[in-house]
């Protein structure tokens, strides 16, 4: 006999599931199977589902009323316990949130008719979504403060011109509110998308098959806050597309995060200088003191993919799997944990760096040249009625032409215009003000389009309901 197989013992001591078996798990499998060191997450969720089952079997007669109040007042002494943090865990028992409660339960006061007619597998599936649910609520307010917060910016400093970029080569002239309001939407977008987000009941329906005692799953979910049940018992227990889709929905948030922190940094840096950073969300360097590193941003693009890897992650654990439940669908829980506190604290991190950061409104200006004019130039000869087409030919003509002088365009002298077409006329100006300030048809960088989108955000966010909506489910 191997060492190994010596620490096998002989009993499941506590077990739930105990009484099929005549031998010990063996203590590497134990520890490999417990899932109660990252799912008594739950404990709150998992006591109050506990509370509202123990009344439904109350009412069917299950349980009399003495026996229900003693189970109340049992399992809100174990909720005590977890609150203060002196819960004990029996490592070879508590192999899960849903055991360790009602071990804990029958030590306090009676539990061995609690679970009559439930299973884990339910109760997982309830614990997770009431869980997820009020912390999605906790992240939109997070995420309408990140909004808010771009928007006053985008208010206040509406007079700041800087360049806008495709390629990461400088386009055309903007206002750094534009900039702004450019991801506010991106995250208002986000915000409408998590908004769908609700909840369904699956307790009630047993390990698959569905309860045998009638119980009124519509007073549990009522009492839980649930929108509505889950209308199949096979779907509902092996179900985790609401794990998934609100994984999907953080990549996609994690995404927006990701790109915006890429800008950040590059504006952040000595070569544009368009903004510093603020102490607080910034480090330095072990070696050279002069350095004052972006590790705030930098930690918001490297998380996003850790969230999307969790997401294709978890995909990849369902995609082959058996009908209703299996225990692969434990990998569901760990993810989802990490994957909403990581969305939660960089929401809040972003907020606060867009919040304290200082923008250097002369360096930004310094970045336009006349060459991001040239559309502009294009669009002068459109208005004397000349073809679009044959405009960006020549005012392309005109920046080879500055080009190969080595001068600034609006260096050039008339004569030089005049050398590539008579009728570009002396009234061009060359000026960024105004340039932005032709672009006035909604969604434009002047002035008043970027003020009509900054009413616009403002009014989204004073509108929105605060909670979660209650039309459509997870499943």
């Amino acid at each position: 006999m191997s060492s190994q197989q010596a620490q096998i013992t002989t009993s499941t001591p506590g077990k739930l599931w105990g009484g099929r078996f005549t031998e010990g798990q063996d203590p590497l499998m134990q520890k490999y199977n417990a899932s109660i060191y990252y799912d008594r997450a739950f404990y709150r969720q998992d006591i109050a589902g506990s509370i509202a089952w123990a009344r439904a079997n109350k009412n069917r007669g299950i349980l009399t009323a003495q026996e229900f109040s003693t189970i109340e007042r049992g399992l809100n002494e174990v909720l005590k316990e977890w609150d203060t943090g002196t819960f004990k865990i029996v490592d070879e028992i508590d192999e899960d949130i849903h055991t360790a409660n009602e071990r804990r339960l029958s030590e306090i006061e009676i539990g061995g008719k609690l679970h009559t007619g439930r299973s884990r597998n339910e109760q997982v599936a309830s614990d997770m979504r009431m869980w997820l649910v009020e912390q999605l609520q906790t992240i939109l307010e997070y995420l309408e403060n990140l909004i808010k917060a771009m928007t006053m910016r985008a208010e206040i400093e509406i007079d700041v011109c800087m360049p806008g970029y495709t390629h990461l080569q400088r386009a055309q002239p903007i206002r750094w509110s534009h900039w702004l309001c450019s991801y506010a939407y991106s995250f208002s977008s986000d915000l409408e998308r998590l908004k769908e987000v609700i909840r369904r009941s699956p307790l009630g329906l047993g390990a698959l098959a569905g309860n045998p005692f009638g119980i009124d799953r519509e007073a549990i979910a009522k009492e839980l806050g649930f929108a509505g049940l889950m209308m199949n018992s096979l779907n509902g227990v092996g179900d985790r597309d609401f794990a998934t889709e609100t994984m999907q929905w953080a990549s996609m948030l994690m995404g927006h995060i990701s790109r915006i922190s890429e800008d950040l940094i590059i504006y952040s840096t000595a070569e544009f200088g368009f903004l510093k950073l603020s102490d607080a969300y910034s480090t330095g360097s072990s070696l050279m003191p002069q350095k004052k590193n972006s590790d705030s941003l930098e930690l918001l693009r490297g998380k996003s993919g850790r969230v999307m890897g969790q997401m294709m992650g978890l995909m990849v654990t369902t995609k082959g799997l058996p009908s209703t439940y299996n225990k692969d669908l434990q990998e569901s829980v760990e993810p989802l944990l990490d994957c909403v506190k990581t969305t939660s604290d960089s929401i809040r991190i972003l907020t606060g760096v867009i919040s304290t950061l200082v923008i250097n409104p002369g360096k930004m200006l310094a970045a336009l040249t006349p060459d991001m004019l040239a559309t502009d130039l294009a669009d002068y000869l459109v208005r004397k009625g000349v073809p679009f087409r044959e405009t960006h030919h020549l005012s392309g003509q005109v920046v080879a032409l500055a080009e190969s002088k080595n001068l600034p365009m609006d260096q050039l002298s008339h004569a030089d215009l005049q050398s590539v077409d008579k009728r570009l006329g002396s009234d061009f100006i060359f000026d960024y003000e105004k340039s932005v300030e032709m672009r006035t048809a909604t969604g434009g960088t002047s002035k008043s389009s970027v003020q009509e989108q900054i009413a616009v955000l403002k009014k989204m966010l004073t509108g929105q309901s605060h909670g979660l909506s209650s039309d459509e489910s997870f499943a």
